[in-house]
């Protein structure tokens, strides 16, 4: 599994990666999941991706970056005519 963009973050992105795999190949797969059982470990994880990212100035950078491309993702979105 791929490292988590904060190093801080591995630990958690590690058990949610873990937690993930097992469920999308055993459950999802398989039409038995009910719930995802990992959204916890993911809520976890973006906490803590979320609070490292603001802390290095990358929110801001995200967000002036999707405010610049609105009209591209307005055009680019829009559902194709069959």
């Amino acid at each position: 599994m791929s490292a988590s963009l904060a190093p801080e973050c591995n630990d958690v992105k590690e058990r949610y990666d873990t937690c993930f795999l097992k469920w999308y190949s055993e459950k999802y797969l398989r039409n038995t999941a009910t719930t995802d059982e990992c959204e916890p470990l993911f809520r976890q994880y973006k906490t803590c991706l979320t609070k490292a990212l603001k802390e290095r100035g990358i929110d801001q950078m995200l967000e002036d970056a999707k405010a610049d491309n609105k009209e591209n993702d307005a055009e680019y979105m829009k559902p194709s005519a069959r």
